[in-house]
């Protein structure tokens, strides 16, 4: 009965949006960065309006800011029933570049590791041969949700959008209608992913969508975990090491922002220390790696460490500006434009990094044990160099019997 009530209930209520809204500034009424959503039998989001919207100076077009719907819904069957385990866990976007090494750190540790994920033609055997449990479901189907939460005792979301879809469809309406399930089923921690400095930079859609989210969890009451991430080193590999070690164009740009890059393995790690510890529950937390490193610097560590020269193309950071602007003009290219948004952030001198110190004292973490990016690549370019140079021998030695 609570789940048909649930999914009447989810598939009735009006979706959330993203609208646009004036520069009233920090408005307690009128056009300001709202959500409001009840769920019974308490009210899981009462009529809010947040003061730290941003304004646009002049009239230039309004920022975009992101609005729940209002409507009353049914009320939920939240009766006791049988205990969760604190090791019962749900990964959402496991998948992905940190979420595979959640699920691996998770299980390594003990958990008991549910993912969901879409249903799609290739589906994700490694991690069930790693041992989590995969179930279908569907952040931009909110009916899809209920089912996969059934004796969940913390989510830890680490989805985002494919670069295909609009930036809303899983980054906001999605996060909304999950975050009201988990309140919903009873979800005793929610661990959201957030972007380092995200309430900073309202111009780029996906970091105030993140913001928002952040905003939307706080209000709904749910025991949560928030942590801002500046950069992956992994994502360097397939960027830098790789085109340069295949000697192919490396795009770079002239940008001095600096990006404290962390290995998803530490991210993972430090993620269930602070999962664990009751000092954590409700805080903000940034990770960040041991050092913050610009465009070009990256490039020659990777020089350095393959032992040749990159074959490097500048973009201007004007270029990318000058891009993001015209494809504005053009209705289906304005996913394309909100991302190239981020090169709004590249024009000044930027910093994607924070002091970890006392984020180290309250984890109990010793700063040794985060691996710097000199050892990542360095342990990365010794090993793919390794099996080139078996790969290379052993290519000479079938020419030679042949």
């Amino acid at each position: 009965m609570a789940s048909t009530t649930l999914h009447s209930r989810l598939s009735h209520t009006q979706s959330p949006a993203i609208t646009r809204t004036s520069s009233s500034l920090r408005q307690i009424t009128g056009n300001s960065l709202t959500w409001s959503r009840a769920f019974a039998p308490d009210r899981l989001l009462s009529a809010v309006s947040h003061s730290s919207l941003r304004g646009v100076k002049g009239s230039v077009k309004p920022l975009i800011t992101c609005a729940a719907g209002t409507e009353p819904v049914a009320a939920a069957n939240l009766a006791p029933g049988t205990p969760v385990r604190p090791t019962s866990i749900m990964v959402i976007g496991g998948t992905g570049t940190l979420g595979r090494q959640v699920v691996r750190r998770a299980l390594d540790e003990g958990y008991d590791v549910r993912c969901l994920v879409r249903p799609r033609p290739a589906p994700a055997d490694f991690l069930r041969d790693w041992g989590a449990t995969v179930v279908n479901g569907d952040l931009t189907k909110p009916e899809t949700i209920p089912a996969t939460l059934v004796g969940v005792h913390t989510i830890i979301d680490c989805a985002t959008g494919r670069p295909e879809e609009p930036i809303k469809t899983v980054d906001w309406e999605g996060k909304v209608a999950l975050i009201q399930c988990a309140k919903a089923m009873g979800i005793q921690k929610y661990v959201f992913f957030s972007i380092h400095n995200c309430d900073k930079h309202p111009e780029v859609p996906l970091m105030e969508i993140k913001y928002c989210t952040e905003k939307f969890l706080q209000e709904s009451g749910i025991n949560h975990v928030v942590i801002r991430l500046c950069g992956f080193m992994q994502g360097l590999i397939g960027q830098y090491a790789v085109p340069i070690l295949e000697e192919k164009s490396v795009w770079g740009t002239d940008a001095p922002t600096r990006i404290a890059y962390m290995d998803t393995q530490d991210i993972a790690r430090l993620t269930f220390i602070a999962i664990r510890s009751e000092k954590v529950n409700g805080k903000l937390l940034t990770f960040a790696g041991p050092r913050a490193w610009t465009t070009q610097e990256v490039i020659t560590l990777c020089e350095r460490l393959a032992g040749q020269d990159a074959n490097v193309t500048t973009v201007p950071v004007s270029v990318l500006k000058f891009t993001r602007q015209l494809t504005r003009c053009f209705e289906w290219t304005n996913d394309v434009a909100d991302r190239l948004a981020f090169s709004e952030i590249l024009t000044s001198d930027t910093v994607f990094s924070v002091p970890m110190n006392e984020t180290y004292q309250l984890l109990g973490v010793d700063q040794k044990d985060i691996i710097t990016l000199e050892k990542y690549l360095q342990d990365y370019f010794t090993n793919i160099l390794k099996k080139l140079k078996d790969l290379k021998a052993q290519s000479k030695q079938s020419d030679f019997y042949i």
